[in-house]
């Protein structure tokens, strides 16, 4: 499964960023302008284990841009402002449909000629399908470094892409979504 896991999420292709769900929180009491530098401290219960090392510094290089755009630069461990972690878990899933078509039969006569009680049978045909796909979750969290406290998280979910073009834009596209409501507007 491990291995499975790491081949969807070569590149963490969350797919287009429209289906990607994002959800955040904020400390409200927090002026996040007093933020001028972040220290990276990696990722969360070693959460990175299904990524490979391209795919970590992909992520990882997404979420720095992000921050520079917000006048935040990165600092070496125990010199930020502000801790950033990382963390990522994927679940497979399926999804189930059926369709079902229906001819012949039905009530009342052919254009209001015949008894009206029906004529002749129907038949109706049932399709089932399955879909199996994986849905990557992907969360940042944001913390105060010198009160070790929560600031601000986000949390991404979308079905894994698995196709390997366009992997840095989806990245950088994901990272961009995920940050858009960082309280710190993004400079152009």
């Amino acid at each position: 499964m491990k291995k499975l896991a790491f081949i969807f999420l070569a590149g963490l292709t969350l797919s287009a960023c429209s289906s990607l769900k994002v959800t955040s929180d904020i400390d409200k009491t927090v002026n996040f302008a007093d933020y001028k530098t972040l220290e990276y401290w990696g990722w969360a219960d070693n959460s990175d284990q299904i990524l490979n090392r391209l795919d970590k510094e992909r992520i990882e290089t997404a979420f720095g841009e992000e921050f520079k755009k917000r006048g935040i630069g990165i600092e070496e461990k125990g010199q930020g402002d502000m801790i950033v972690s990382l963390y990522i878990v994927t679940e497979q899933k399926t999804q189930k449909s059926a369709t079902t078509t229906s001819m012949g039969g039905g009530y009342g006569g052919y254009y209001g000629y015949g008894p009206g009680y029906g004529w002749g049978g129907g038949h109706s045909t049932t399709t089932f399908s399955e879909y199996d796909y994986i849905v990557g979750t992907l969360v940042i969290s944001v913390y105060d470094a010198k009160k070790q406290e929560l600031i601000w998280e986000a949390v991404g979910v979308a079905e894994i892409n698995e196709n390997p073009k366009g992997r840095d834009e989806r990245v950088a596209k994901t990272a961009a979504k995920m940050m858009h409501d960082y309280p710190v507007a993004a400079t152009k």
